[in-house]
C-alpha cells in the first residue's frame, strides 16, 4: 500500500497510543504521590523521575535503526508489557530504589512503543500528511494525558497515600494491556524498507545531526517534553505545598491535556496561517512565560487559566518537531533521526527532573517552573526555519508566500 492511502491503521494507532499513554499518565503522578507516602523529598522525586528516562537513553539510537532497515510493528507490543509491567511492580514495591527501577522499565517501554509508532507514521504517510498525520498521532497522546491524571486524582486519597496511590499504579498498568487489542494491521507489509545491504551502508549519527533542521528539530523537542514531564511530576509537589488536593491536580493536569488536544485539532490552519517555523517560535515564547508564571502562588482558578493557554502552546512542539525531523533527516535514516531526537528528550527526561530535584531543594518547589521557562525561552529564540525549498511554500504563511511572489 502506497503511503498517504486509507488511514485506518493511523486510527488504530492512535486508540492504542491513547491507551499507552494514558497508563504512563497516570503512573507519572501516582508514582510521585507513592515516592512522598514512603518519605520520599524533592531531590528523591527527581531521581525516580530521571531513572523513567535513564534506561531509554541508551537504547534510542539500537532501536531506531533497527526500524529503518526492518519493521516497526513489533516494537508496539514490546512497549505495551513494560509499560504495564512497570506500572504494576511500581505499585508493589516498597523502598524508593525499586521504584526507581520499575519506573525505568516503564520509561524503556513507552520508548519501544513511540520509536515504533513514529516510524510508522513517517513511512506510511505521504509527505505533505505528515504534519497533519502526526498532529492526529498525537491526540492519542494528548487523549492519555486527559484521562489518566484524573484517574490518578480520583484514585488517590491523601489520607490513605500509599495504598491508593499503589492502586492507580496497579490500574494504570491494567489500562496499557488494552492497548493489546488495537494492534492489529497497522503496519503495511509493503511500505517495509529493503535489508541495509539492498540500501547501502547505514548513515552516520554525525551527518544526521549535521543535517539543517534536526537540531532545531531536537532542542524544541526536548524543551516541550521536559516542561511537560516537570509539570506531571512537580505539579503534585506544589499542590501539597499549597493545600490542593490531589483531585483537583488531577483536574488541573487534564485541562492542560484537554487544551493540547484543541491545539492539535486546528494545528492544519494554523500552519497555513503563520508556517511552521513561525507558529514553533511563537508558542515556545509563549511557554515559556506561562511556565515561569505556575511559580507564582496565584489562585486555583488562574492556574487552571495559565495551564489551558500553556497546554495550547505546547501541543504544536511534538508534532511539528516530528515532522521537522523527518523531512531534514537523509533518506534512510528517519527512523534513526526520530530516535535522536528521543535520545534528546531523555536526556533532558534524566537532566531536568535531576535540575528540578536539586533547585528544588534549595530554592523551593516553584523554582523548578523558572528553570523550564528559561528553557522554551531558549528554544524559542533559538529557532531556525528547518524547512527545505521545495517544502517552504507548503508550510508557510499565505502573506509569505504571496511576498515571495512579488519580489
Amino acid at each position: 500500500m502506497r503511503p498517504g492511502g486509507n488511514r485506518g491503521w493511523l486510527l488504530r494507532l492512535v486508540i492504542a497510543f491513547g491507551f499507552a499513554q494514558g497508563a504512563v499518565s497516570m503512573a507519572r503522578p501516582a508514582v510521585s504521590y507513592r515516592a512522598l507516602a514512603l518519605g520520599a523529598d524533592e531531590r528523591a522525586i527527581g531521581v525516580i523521575a530521571g531513572v523513567y528516562a535513564l534506561l531509554p537513553l541508551f537504547a534510542a539510537v539500537p532501536l531506531g535503526r533497527r526500524t529503518d532497515h526492518g519493521r516497526c510493528a513489533p516494537l508496539l507490543p514490546v512497549g505495551v508489557v513494560l509499560i504495564s509491567g512497570g506500572c504494576a511492580l511500581s505499585g508493589l514495591a516498597n523502598s524508593l530504589w525499586t521504584m526507581a527501577l520499575w519506573s525505568g522499565v516503564m520509561g524503556l517501554g513507552h520508548l519501544c512503543f513511540v520509536i515504533g509508532s513514529q516510524s510508522l507514521v513517517a513511512r506510511q504517510s505521504a509527505p505533505h500528511e505528515q504534519d497533519r498525520n502526526f498532529g492526529h498521532f498525537t491526540i492519542g497522546a494528548s487523549l492519555g494525558q486527559l484521562v489518566g491524571p484524573v484517574a490518578a486524582g480520583a484514585l488517590i486519597a491523601r489520607d490513605d497515600m500509599a495504598h491508593t496511590s499503589a492502586l492507580a499504579l496497579l490500574v494504570a498498568g491494567a489500562g496499557c494491556a488494552m492497548a493489546l487489542t488495537s494492534l492489529w494491521r497497522v503496519e503495511h507489509r509493503d511500505t517495509t524498507p529493503k535489508s541495509r545491504t539492498e540500501n547501502g551502508d547505514r548513515v552516520p549519527v554525525g551527518r544526521i545531526l549535521r543535517a539543517r533542521g534536526v537540531p532545531a528539530g531536537i532542542f524544541v523537542s526536548l524543551a516541550v517534553l521536559s516542561a511537560t514531564d516537570i509539570l506531571t511530576a512537580y505539579l503534585p509537589v506544589v499542590g501539597e505545598h499549597r493545600g490542593i488536593a490531589p483531585s483537583v491536580i488531577g483536574v488541573l493536569l487534564s485541562i492542560r491535556a484537554a487544551a493540547t488536544i484543541a491545539c492539535r485539532l486546528v494545528l492544519t490552519p494554523l500552519l497555513r496561517l503563520l508556517g511552521r517555523a513561525v507558529l514553533l517560535a511563537v508558542t515556545c515564547l509563549l511557554a515559556g512565560l506561562l511556565c515561569a508564571g505556575v511559580a507564582l502562588p496565584v489562585p486555583v482558578w488562574a492556574l487552571g487559566a495559565m495551564l489551558a493557554v500553556l497546554g495550547f502552546c505546547l501541543g504544536v512542539g511534538q508534532p511539528l518537531s516530528m515532522t521537522t525531523v523527518v523531512q531534514a533527516a537523509p533518506d534512510g535514516a528517519r527512523s534513526t533521526a526520530l530516535a535522536l531526537r528521543l535520545t534528546g528528550n531523555r536526556l533532558g527526561q534524566v537532566a531536568a527532573p535531576a535540575a528540578a530535584g536539586l533547585v528544588a531543594g534549595v530554592a523551593g518547589v516553584a523554582a523548578p517552573f523558572v528553570m523550564l521557562g528559561a528553557l522554551l525561552l531558549s528554544s524559542g529564540v533559538a529557532l531556525r526555519s528547518p524547512a527545505r525549498p521545495e517544502e517552504t511554500a507548503r508550510t508557510e504563511g499565505p502573506a509569505r508566500r504571496l511576498s515571495r511572489a512579488k519580489d
